[in-house]
């Protein structure tokens, strides 16, 4: 195939363009790593233990106030949202030095009473202590690794272990990138996240394996023509599906983080990364990995049958 012919099989030359996104993906991922020891991750009660308390007011609970009078008696970061309806509070205190038990929840009650003028009712007070936390750590560490090395395993089985690699290194990209943005805003890390994490893993594996199943059909389809441009080619023909699928899922989340409140807030910002970032490693990341890592059509044909005509364009 000439450079003509090529380019008319093609809109965009994405991977002429590899060299930048390249250093593109380096500088962000050493950027996000180094918020990541730098700064950390700000984790949630879920992950650090703490006090969950839920209450009922008489009427519409006002939440900025509450906040206020929690700081103001010596709360640090509380977290305060409605759940179920206006009048019922979701409260979650991060470990108070010196405080338990019985008088800390007098002193959450004196400041819920403080700003409401009728009774207000407590309906559960739970304490979550640090070994949950680490077993929560250790769990998601674990769920983390299984997932990387059943994708690795079931790429590397379905195509080639280059294109294996290439789909784990890109899915990293994926995760680095979610993690640096929640460390560089020190946004809080919960379940949620996790969970969204988890979800763009899936999510921009399978855009990827979209990807390399129309390089695979392209190499033995195709008989002229580079390494590079059946990439471009197969890249180029699976784009409309990728951006639009991208697209849809964002109007989705962005109404879920603007409307969804403040429960799933942080779940939909993470999507949100996720999703944009999912998108741009399926497109750049993947492919130009899986052709830094030396893949070829060789590797890709299926063995031709002594006799059989080839009828490849």
């Amino acid at each position: 195939m000439s450079d003509n012919n090529a380019k008319r099989r093609y809109a965009i030359d994405f991977l002429g363009k590899r060299h930048i996104a390249v250093w593109v993906s380096i500088i962000l991922s050493v950027a996000a790593i180094g918020s990541l020891i730098g700064k950390g991750i700000n984790f949630a009660i879920d992950f650090t233990g703490g006090t969950v308390i839920e209450a009922e007011f008489p009427v519409q609970a006002d939440l900025v106030k509450i906040r206020t009078g929690l700081e103001e008696a010596g709360f640090r970061s509380p977290v305060v949202q409605n759940f179920g309806s206006t009048r019922e509070v979701l409260i979650r205190l991060v470990p108070q030095e010196g405080l338990k038990g019985e008088e800390l929840k007098d002193r959450v009650m004196d400041v819920l009473n403080q700003n409401s003028e009728l009774q207000v009712k407590l309906h559960r007070i739970e304490f979550v202590g640090p070994q949950v936390g680490e077993d929560l750590v250790e769990d998601s560490g674990m769920a983390l690794l299984l997932a990387t090395i059943s994708i690795l395993i079931y790429v590397a089985l379905r195509f080639e272990y280059r294109f294996a690699l290439g789909a784990i290194l890109a899915t990293l990209h994926d995760v680095i990138m979610m993690l640096g943005f929640f460390s560089v805003l020190q946004l809080e890390f919960d379940l949620s996240v996790l969970a969204a994490v988890l979800t763009i893993m899936g999510y921009s594996l399978n855009d990827t394996i979209v990807v390399f199943d129309r390089i695979r059909e392209n190499f033995r389809k195709l008989r002229r023509g580079d390494v590079v441009e059946v990439m471009n080619i197969s890249i180029n023909e699976t784009l409309s599906r990728t951006l639009m699928t991208s697209f849809l899922t964002l109007l989705t989340v962005i109404a879920m983080a603007l409307f969804g409140g403040e429960i799933i807030h942080n779940f939909a910002v993470a999507l949100i990364v996720g999703i944009v970032v999912g998108t741009y490693s399926s497109i750049y990341v993947a492919s130009a990995l899986a052709l830094r890592l030396g893949v070829s059509r060789a590797d890709l044909l299926i063995p031709e049958k002594e006799g059989v005509s080839d009828n490849r364009p």
